[in-house]
This record gives C-alpha cells, sequence and structure tokens, in this order.
C-alpha cells in the first residue's frame, strides 16, 4: 500500500523509582514527530535506533509526511531534530521499517521493505545524508522485503535477514553482503526451519549469528536459529505457545553468555514472554506478561543496560493500554518503569537504546501532541535512570593489532586506553570518538578508557579472538 500504512498483525504488532546512585527517573518527551512538514513518521519494527560517532542518534521511519514514503532522520540526545533524507517512490525502495546499523566506516545501513515498488533495497547513508543504494533484492533466491536493518560481522561484511512478504517461497532469507556489493544467500526459509524473520540478527560470542523467525517451525509458531556464516543452519527451538509465539524483536546475548528476548503472543496469559535461552537450545521463561495495565504484546527486543538489567516496551498496557517501559533482571523480576498515555506517545515498537551518556532512547508507533495524523505521528523520548556514561566498543571482539572504535563522551584529554587492565595505543579522534588498537597480552574482559572527566568503563565485555 502506497502512503501512511495501517497497521495489521503483523498486525497489532506491526498496530518514583529510584536507581541504585540515588537519582530519580526522569521520562521526556523530546519530539513530536509531525512537528515539521517534512518528517519521517510512526517509527516501526524493526526500526534500529544508532548512536553515530557524533553522539547523536539516527534512525528511520516508514511513512512521511513529505511524500508518505518514509525517511532517515537524526536527533541530539537533547532533541534538536533533522529530517537527513526522504525517500520517494523510485528505485531507491521506499518504507524504510529497519532503522539503521552505524558501520565502521562511520556510514549508516539500512534497508526498505519497498512495497508496491520492487522487492527491497540495502543502503547506506552518511551522517549529512548522502544516500545510496547498495542491492536491490529481486524476490528470487536472493529474498525481499526486508524489514531489518544488516549487522557488520567481524569480518567486516554485512548480514541480514529478508522477511519475503510473508506466503512467499522462500519464506525469508539470510544473507552476506561484502563491502564492494556482492550479495549471498546463505539461506532459506522453507517454513519447517522457521519463516518469515523480522528481527535483524546477532552476532554471538562464538561468531555464530543467533535470529528468530515469526512463523515457520514444527507449530509455525516461529523458531530461533543459529546459522555459521557459511551458512549452516541449526534451529535452536520451536515456539509452543506455552514458551511463547511470535516473536519480532531481536535477541539479545547478556553477559552470563546466555541469550534473551521477547516473543508478542503466548506464554501463561497469551499476552507473550520474556525468556532466556541457553547456547545449547534449552529455553526457560523468565516472565509472562499479564494482559493488563502491567503490559502486553511485546513487538520489541531487550537491550541489555550498563547496570546489568534488561530494558524493553510493550504495545499495550497502562491506563490507557498505550504500552510500557519496563526493566527486568536476569533472575526475572520486573518493574514498570513508565506507562504511555497517548499525549507521551502510545504503541512503542523499537527496541529501546542506550546511550553512551547512560540515557536510554526510543520511540513510539504513535500519540503524541500535534494535530498532524490525528494526533498519531509518535514520539522520540528520553528515560534517564541515573545511570552513569560509559564507553561502547565496535566491534566488540577482535584479535591483537585490531583497531577497535569507541563511542562516548569527554575523550579530548583522555590519558590512558586499557584492555582488562593492558595499556593501549589509542587515537582521540574527537570529543565522543576515539580508537584503540588491541594490545598484546589482552585478555577478554571490560576495557576502560581514563579520561579528564573520570574512566569510562565498557558497557561488554571486549573478546580477544585468536
Amino acid at each position: 500500500m502506497h502512503g501512511l500504512k495501517a497497521l495489521s498483525l503483523i498486525g497489532l504488532c506491526m498496530f518514583v523509582m529510584f536507581t541504585p546512585w540515588g537519582h530519580a527517573q526522569k521520562f521526556s518527551v523530546l519530539y513530536d514527530f509531525g512537528s515539521g512538514s517534512q518528517d519521517p513518521v510512526q517509527p516501526s519494527y524493526s526500526g534500529i535506533i544508532a548512536q553515530g560517532r557524533d553522539g547523536n542518534l539516527y534512525s528511520t521511519a516508514p511513512n512521511s509526511l513529505a511524500n508518505y514514503d518514509g525517511g532517515v532522520f537524526m536527533i541530539s540526545p537533547s532533541g534538536a531534530f533533522k529530517v537527513l533524507y526522504n525517500f520517494t517512490y523510485g528505485a531507491s525502495g521506499i518504507n524504510p521499517y529497519s532503522g539503521l546499523l552505524l558501520g565502521t566506516d562511520g556510514n549508516f545501513y539500512g534497508t526498505t521493505e519497498s512495497e508496491g515498488i520492487n522487492n527491497g533495497t540495502i543502503f547506506k547513508i552518511t551522517p549529512i545524508g548522502q544516500f545510496s543504494v547498495l542491492y536491490t533484492f529481486t524476490g528470487g533466491s536472493d529474498g525481499g522485503h526486508p524489514y531489518a536493518p544488516p549487522i557488520q560481522a567481524i569480518d567486516g561484511n554485512l548480514y541480514g535477514t529478508t522477511s519475503n512478504g510473508y506466503s512467499q517461497s522462500p519464506y525469508g532469507t539470510v544473507y552476506k553482503l561484502t563491502p564492494e556489493g556482492q550479495l549471498t544467500s546463505l539461506y532459506q526459509f522453507d517454513q519447517a526451519h522457521g519463516a518469515s524473520p523480522y528481527a535483524p540478527l546477532i552476532q554471538g560470542s562464538d561468531g555464530n549469528f543467533y535470529g528468530e523467525t515469526s512463523a515457520g517451525g514444527n507449530l509455525n509458531l516461529g523458531v530461533l536459529f543459529k546459522i555459521s556464516p557459511a551458512g549452516k543452519l541449526i534451529v535452536l527451538y520451536n515456539f509452543d505457545v506455552t514458551h511463547g509465539s511470535q516473536p519480532f524483536g531481536p535477541l539479545v546475548q547478556g553477559n552470563d553468555g546466555n541469550f534473551y528476548g521477547t516473543t508478542f503472543n503466548g506464554g501463561t496469559n497469551g499476552s507473550g514472554v520474556i525468556f532466556q535461552l541457553k547456547p545449547n537450545g534449552r529455553l526457560k521463561v523468565i516472565h509472562n506478561f499479564e494482559g493488563t495495565g502491567g503490559g502486553f504484546y511485546p513487538c520489541t527486543g531487550l537491550i541489555q543496560a550498563s547496570d546489568g538489567n534488561f530494558y524493553g516496551t510493550t504495545h499495550g498496557g497502562g491506563p490507557m493500554d498505550a504500552g510500557t517501559i519496563y526493566r527486568i533482571t536476569p533472575q526475572g523480576q520486573y518493574t514498570v518503569l513508565h506507562k504511555f498515555d497517548g499525549t507521551d506517545g502510545k504503541f512503542p515498537m523499537v527496541t529501546l537504546t542506550q546511550n553512551t551518556n547512560g540515557i536510554f532512547y526510543g520511540d513510539t508507533k504513535q500519540g503524541g501532541t500535534v494535530s498532524t495524523c490525528n494526533g498519531n505521528c509518535g514520539t522520540f523520548y528520553s528515560l534517564d535512570m541515573g545511570l552513569p556514561p560509559f564507553a561502547s566498543l565496535a566491534p566488540a571482539a577482535g584479535k591483537v593489532g585490531r583497531k577497535i572504535e569507541f563511542l562516548g563522551q569527554g575523550f579530548t584529554g583522555t590519558t590512558a586506553v586499557s584492555f582488562s587492565g593492558v595499556a593501549a595505543k589509542f587515537d582521540v579522534v574527537s570529543d565522543t570518538f576515539l580508537t584503540a588498537a588491541v594490545p598484546s597480552g589482552a585478555t577478554t574482559g571490560f576495557v576502560s578508557v581514563t579520561t579528564p572527566g573520570g574512566t569510562l568503563k565498557s558497557n561488554r565485555k571486549f573478546q580477544v579472538t585468536k
């Protein structure tokens, strides 16, 4: 459908506390989509929000007031908003549901679903909005209609999934795209091993990729899978209603080595679950959504924040059934942090991100206070839980000698970078970006950056590979 699109199921899904540091939590609406006449609007899954080298946040929305075909936007941590690119009906593709990946070249990568034109595209866009198409899907063995952005693996290639339009054969694919633009279809889903993947892949600490499909498998309720860089796929788990069904949000690998995620449906109350998956495929439900004010129908995945807890959102719940933001510990202790009321947003469908300033950011599909879109253009918001700043690494694994990129703040005047206590050579590029080489003798562990304002610790362990 060309234009502002209603959600189908995929439909519905596509439809005073204190922190341990003693800071009161603070929720703020930073921007109402639709405030500008050219705004991208109604951000939807997967909608991944990427932090740039400049500390600003970048993402996409599948619709746009400029021409209804979607766009790319940038927003600062304080809420300064800028449209970088608006798609037009044509070869570039339309309807970028994906959100963005920050590549190691400093540019961003995403996909268009391209309903009604072609079978979708993979694109690159610079921080100042220079746009190029890297690949156009044919809908054949290479797949089509991607909803997720690619990820950049340790080998430098891009890997991602296509949904292939719900019911076409193959029922979605896993692909690899080289920096030169050569695409290889690594796997074609056949329903028995899954169908219709909508979430991005993640690369596990073992070098394999992990993901999920929203359908297919033994009961056509979706699967969790592992796939090697060479394309060998193993189904790790078939969903069965009791343990959840229809996952849409991305997985995350916790610091304990286990994987965590959500399902949109299923569980004890039929309202979705949060699960833990061990690398051997053993799955445990750690929370059943209750189906009432505490939240239900999670479209989004989880992030593990710098405090070690997981944070996410639900599509429904709260006094207006407009959705919630929640926190859950690895052991399953669940707390609702915010309940949307419509004016501050409605129906969050995009996984939260934590900026290196420690603050969480996200957006909602509908809601807000502007009259455009009948008050349903969506909002971009922040949630400050008082967590301290940290450093983020890309990639999060590498051999001795590899140059690693650091995102953060206050880097000007940095005096030391260390990998598990081993000093590294570094280069400060800007106040929000530096690089460092993995030093000889480094072992897997946290990385620290000593700045004039204090020491920043990485939010994840860095894995030293052979």
